[in-house]
């Protein structure tokens, strides 16, 4: 897919130089999260719908916000997609191809900038990788030209550290002094489109790790859009995304007030037990030395009361963020400073 980035150079104003820019970007299947390190990281509902050339798009926002190109494409981001017909699901999709309309949705002005113009470093996570490091790294490298609610971008990324979705939670954790100090961690990080698992050990190296495809809170999702109490209630088909919008708002679709929370218990169980079954098989030669199960990712909050009490595990506080967090460098000195007890 063409999204616009141009591989010449810019123009650079002589009078000053544009001040480098650092962002944490967890491009998730639910939801886009994005950090500058100031502040509370943000979020874009990973939805979009592209315009015709005749169709003028709904009210934008920076929760919404709407990014054209070059080549005169247009994309709504965000809740406000919903407004359309046929909107696109990143959960569905490959998310490593959309990677620079991802990164362009995220990029929000400091201030009211005329054009916003600076080099750019960037810490991306992705659940494989190996598989996906060089692909996002070809996308993302380069200058970058667009605009985002009518503002023009042209961004040079000059930096792309690419690393395992999880780790950045693991730190996180390591600098709330959830990780203990010795033994084994199973991260768990249950996300919208996919679930993982990563064994780490004391020193931080990646012992063993496990990516599901699939199997994330869609999953949950689509299985609870099949049931016919739900659709008997609707009166159609339910729409699996916005299930998944309603484990967020008390477990009702959209603005109708039906709720499948009576019965919910029939769908989270075994969800819930499929993934930690898959869990032990996995690591069972490990289990004797692992000291923390941590528990992350959006969708962490469907399992968290199940947990509670548990001496070896510990949901992140504010799970969906975590990664983003982690991802985010910090200073050496800073960072011991948090860890040390």
């Amino acid at each position: 897919m063409n999204f616009g980035t141009r591989q010449t150079s810019v123009r650079k104003d002589m009078n000053s130089t544009p001040a480098p820019r650092t962002l944490a970007l967890d491009a998730g299947n639910y939801d886009l999260k994005f950090w500058d390190g100031a502040g509370h990281p943000r979020a874009i509902r990973s939805v979009r719908f592209q315009l015709p050339q005749g169709r003028d798009p709904v009210r934008y926002s920076d929760s919404s916000p709407l990014i054209e190109l070059p080549n005169g494409l247009r994309y709504h981001f965000g809740t406000q997609a919903y407004k359309y017909r046929r909107q696109q699901q990143t959960v569905v999709e490959n998310k490593v191809e959309l990677a620079r309309l991802h990164l362009y949705a995220c990029l929000e002005p400091l201030r009211n900038e005329e054009i916003c113009h600076y080099p750019l470093q960037l810490y991306v996570s992705t659940p494989d990788s190996i598989r996906s490091a060089n692909a996002l790294r070809s996308q993302l490298l380069g200058i970058h030209e667009f605009k985002r609610n009518g503002i023009p971008y042209r961004v040079t990324v000059d930096r792309v550290e690419v690393e395992r979705e999880g780790i950045g939670s693991y730190r996180y954790a390591q600098q709330l002094g959830i990780i203990p100090d010795t033994g084994y961690t199973i991260v768990i990080d249950i996300g919208g489109g996919t679930w993982l698992s990563r064994l780490i050990d004391a020193e931080g190296d990646v012992i063993d790790e496990n990516v599901m495809d699939r199997g994330g809170s869609y999953e949950l999702a689509t299985s609870i859009s099949f049931d016919r109490r739900l659709a008997d209630m609707l009166g159609t088909t339910a729409d699996p995304a916005i299930v998944m919008d309603g484990f967020k708002s008390g477990h009702t679709y959209a603005d109708t007030g039906l709720s499948w929370s009576l019965w919910l218990e029939e769908y989270l169980d075994p969800w819930f037990k499929g993934i930690f079954q898959t869990v032990k098989a996995q690591y069972t030669p490990y289990m004797a030395r692992v000291t923390r199960f941590l528990v992350t990712g959006g969708s962490s909050h469907l399992i968290s009361e199940r947990l509670a009490g548990r001496k070896l595990f510990a949901v992140m506080p504010d799970p969906q963020f975590a990664n983003v967090r982690g991802l985010f460098p910090i200073a050496e000195g800073l960072q011991l400073c948090m860890t040390t007890k």
